[in-house]
């Protein structure tokens, strides 16, 4: 059996592909993080460490051929380096969870992994402003690090990530919006688009780029092929929960003027091409509507458990 070393993994997409990989046979699964939600897998082995901290990477991680590292969790180039400097053992494949914020702003859309990068932050972007560089910054480390460590390296860029254990309002922000009746600002102009890809599939997706020989010294972004607007979301989600979502209409200007809260941009793309990895690996994403309407299955479950929560409190308190 293999030995795979997970970074990260007890978030969303992290997580996802953690559960995919326990049922196979293929790999002895370790996931290296900081212990904050346990991940509870039958046959996954939980190491606990800080990924920034040099000793605690040596101390907590076995000295094993690690067949593959899936690092999900690497923000700046110094996570990468203290990471791969101090971990105990050989690496095969390293395999680097980036983003594709790291693309310079454009309307050549959609932008394939060729396009320009972020030269410096982006002040626009207030508490991100750092985040597209850094990881940019992060992805040169990675190749620099394992071409001097001869470890064979991969590196992805996920666009817009849904599905269960999403902890960022993207979806959410309209299932939220339909379940509270609340009125939800649609952009009038309907061709600004953007790219999702379902967390299950990406989980497939990083599972088929394991050891794979095809993907190795290459970045790709992982996008599906559907170019979805806001019109598209709110059409989407209204027919796979089958209630209607009220759409309060207003203009570009309109939105940013009164700084209306919205998940994803209404002024610019976030439309990416990845043919180049469906096509190296044979991959064919799942329609966004069976995504959806799988996603909408799991959040009714958080919305009746955070329900059976509060009534478990509002109980003990009047006990009490």
């Amino acid at each position: 059996m293999k030995n795979l070393l997970v970074i990260g993994g007890s978030y969303f997409a992290g997580r996802v592909f953690v559960e995919l990989m326990a049922q196979s046979d293929r790999y002895r699964i370790h996931v290296f993080n900081r212990g904050h939600l346990r991940i509870g897998i039958p046959g996954v082995v939980q190491l606990t460490g800080d990924r920034e901290i040099a000793d605690q990477i040596s101390d907590s991680i076995p000295d094993h051929h690690w067949d593959a590292v899936v690092d999900f969790c690497a923000y700046t180039p110094g996570a990468i380096d203290t990471l791969l400097d101090n971990l105990p053992g050989t690496v095969g494949h390293y395999i680097f969870i980036s983003t594709t914020s790291v693309y310079a702003p454009t309307q050549n859309v959609p932008v394939t992994e060729s396009a320009a990068k972020v030269d410096g932050p982006q002040p626009e972007l207030g508490e991100f402003a750092e985040y597209g560089y850094q990881k940019w910054l992060a992805e040169c480390a990675a190749q620099k690090k394992c071409q001097s460590k001869n470890i064979a390296y991969t590196i992805l860029r996920p666009s817009i990530i849904y599905g269960r254990y999403n902890y960022a309002p993207r979806e959410s922000f309209f299932f939220d919006h339909m379940i509270a009746n609340k009125p939800l600002v649609v952009p009038e102009d309907p061709n600004i688009f953007y790219s999702f890809v379902w967390v299950d599939d990406m989980a497939e997706m990083v599972a088929a780029c394991l050891e794979n020989e095809a993907v190795q010294g290459q970045a790709f972004n992982i996008a599906g092929e559907e170019m979805i607007s806001y019109i598209r979301m709110a059409d989407t989600i209204e027919e796979v929960c089958g209630r209607k979502i009220e759409r309060r209409p207003m203009s570009i200007e309109q939105i940013i003027r009164q700084r209306a809260p919205m998940p994803f941009p209404p002024d610019a793309h976030l439309l990416y091409d990845g043919r180049a990895l469906n096509q190296t690996i044979g991959y064919e994403h799942t329609p966004f509507i069976l995504g959806i309407a799988k996603t909408w299955n799991d959040y009714q479950r958080v919305v009746q458990r955070r329900i059976a929560s509060q009534q478990g409190r509002m109980k003990a308190r009047s006990i009490a």
